[in-house]
């Protein structure tokens, strides 16, 4: 454990109190297996559902994968939730494999821990997010 001049501790268990981001990625990320871009890919052409929650800007930037689902952050418990009343069509179980895609991989750590509490406990998110997919030389349509 570390302690930060300002108080905060760093590896220590986190019973209540405050928690920083980095941590709090860490220890949820302990729960399930992110995958990497190729496997994603894979994935995908297995069947599961690659969503994309970067926001417009970024998409319009650098482009989409292809046959992924595009759903904003700030909707996308509405739109996987298979019980919702505003649920995509691709929403159709609990047991459905989802890739969240982000820019770099960080929010979609956060958004594939709030589906697994939403009982989509086979979602995961891509390690790198956009970029590394980019980066391995999968597939983007549109810009860059």
């Amino acid at each position: 454990m570390t302690t930060h001049e300002d108080g905060r501790t760093h590896g220590a268990a986190h019973q209540g109190g405050p928690v920083g981001i980095d941590d709090y990625l860490d220890r949820v990320r302990q729960r399930y297996e992110r995958i990497g871009p190729r496997r994603a890919a894979e994935e995908a052409a297995g069947g599961a559902l690659l969503v994309d929650i970067r926001y417009a800007a970024l998409r319009e930037r650098d482009g989409l994968i292809p046959g992924a689902l595009v759903v904003e952050r700030n909707e996308l418990e509405w739109r996987l939730d298979p019980w919702g009343s505003h649920r995509a069509e691709q929403a159709v179980s609990h047991d459905l494999r989802i890739v969240v895609v982000c820019n770099e991989g960080y929010a979609s750590t956060l958004a594939a821990v709030s589906l697994h509490r939403l009982g989509l406990s086979r979602a995961t998110d891509l390690i790198g997010g956009f970029q590394a997919w980019r980066s391995a030389g999968l597939p983007v349509v549109g810009p860059g």
